[in-house]
């Protein structure tokens, strides 16, 4: 029997019809039994980060911390804006860069627009620097481009759904050294 393997999913966009965090929930719909996704859904409320401020001021931000620091990895889809990672993508980086959230923990980079290098790029550096293990087998770019822009439609898709798949397998087989 398969280990479950909760991960957290966290969108660099605040858009309504995002396709990032449309990418996310058909992640989190199509993910095996085994694997339970958490969509973390209010980036729109973390406050600009302050290095004079303390993260155990602000509850939501410890409470997303420990969840980070509990789950198995975390997924991570943000787009790019004026070539680099979205400000609220970035801003909450900030405020887990000196936390051990991120240290050691798999995470994997969704990309859904194949021109959007800069901020995939970038996204790569800070969380290599925040010590994430990156698995770049679980890391895709997939074209939510076009009449693919929903879940739903992502969904309808065979191959961004084997894509999504082949993803979240590579989880599965994580040494359970490294998540645990």
């Amino acid at each position: 029997m398969k280990k479950n393997i909760e991960l957290v999913a966290i969108s660099g966009s605040l858009r309504a019809a995002s396709c990032n965090s449309a990418l996310l929930r058909a992640v989190k719909a199509i993910s095996p039994i085994h694997i339970q996704v958490s969509f973390f859904e209010k980036m729109a409320f973390i406050p600009p980060f302050n290095p004079d401020l303390d993260i155990d001021e602000f509850p939501l931000l410890v409470q997303l911390r420990d969840q980070i620091i509990a789950a198995d990895g975390v997924l991570i889809a943000s787009p790019e804006y004026a070539h680099g990672i979205s400000g609220v993508m970035k801003n909450l980086l900030d405020w887990m860069v000196n936390t051990p959230a991120f240290v050691n923990k798999p995470v994997a980079i969704l990309n859904a627009a194949p021109r959007a290098h800069h901020a995939l790029d970038s996204l790569k550096e800070v969380l290599t620097m925040m010590s994430a293990n990156l698995l770049c087998e679980a890391s895709i770019t997939v074209p939510v481009i076009g009449e693919i822009k929903t879940t739903e439609a992502i969904l309808r898709t065979p191959l961004i759904c084997m894509d999504i798949l082949k993803s979240l397998a590579s989880f599965s087989e994580l040494d359970p050294a490294i998540v645990e």
